[in-house]
């Protein structure tokens, strides 16, 4: 199996306007669905928003938000688990720069085991080599089950 069947992750982008209430329509619809928010990133403009989500069940949530009218695009990424410690983060990214790997985004959120869990996107064609590169430099990859269950 590999590595990125083993380990990516769904990421769901919803394209939201910046105008009032929009933000919380996605988290009332998904919470009406039952879906729970395990992690969160925004990035907005003046005009508009991308809401990136890593949620329990990314396939109901997409078929939900898209009959409610979402604009929702999946894109798979992996997650690694860290010290929650300076220089943690930077451990990774040099393995990604070494690797000659560049980093789309990443977002960071601490775990219940006082760990820093790292998420990072990079372009689909260097997952799987960024997945190795990391897992050769003992760093650990998370399971898609962290956030799935």
């Amino acid at each position: 199996m590999s590595l990125r069947n083993a380990y990516a992750v769904k990421q769901l982008s919803i394209f939201l306007e910046n105008r009032k209430g929009r933000l919380f329509a996605v988290t009332d619809t998904l919470k009406n669905a039952n879906v729970n928010i395990r992690a969160l990133a925004m990035a907005e403009s003046a005009e508009f928003g991308i809401l990136r989500l890593v949620v329990d069940n990314p396939e109901k949530a997409k078929s939900t938000l898209s009959a409610n009218g979402f604009t929702v695009k999946e894109q798979d990424l992996f997650a690694v688990e860290v010290e929650d410690e300076p220089g943690s983060f930077s451990r990774v990214v040099e393995a990604l720069s070494n690797a000659d790997i560049n980093i789309d985004y990443t977002y960071a959120f601490v775990g219940n085991s006082h760990k820093a869990v790292l998420v990072f996107r990079v372009a689909d064609e260097h997952l799987e080599k960024a997945m190795i590169e990391l897992k050769n430099n003992g760093i650990i990859l998370v399971e898609p089950g962290f956030f799935y269950s």
